[in-house]
């Protein structure tokens, strides 16, 4: 048994609970949308999707998905 590992897991297990202790930076992540995969961006406290509305609006369900389940872990 790998005591050391054991430690770890339980360790992360604790800060994946305390979830103010990450802040992202920037990140890029494509999501399954209802018709197309989208690619969203995040950096420097900006969001860029490359679907239509994003475009013309700087908001979409994309990047608003993405902002309730990142919720107090971005700036």
């Amino acid at each position: 048994m790998d005591y050391g590992m054991i430690g770890k897991i339980e360790k992360a297990k604790r800060y994946a609970q305390q979830r103010e202790r990450f802040h992202f930076k920037s990140f890029t992540v494509t999501m399954d949308g209802e018709n197309n995969s989208h690619t969203i961006e995040y950096a420097d406290g900006q969001w860029k999707c490359d679907c239509d509305f994003f475009q013309t609006r700087g908001r979409c369900s994309h990047t608003m998905a993405l902002e309730m389940i990142l919720e107090g872990m971005i700036s």
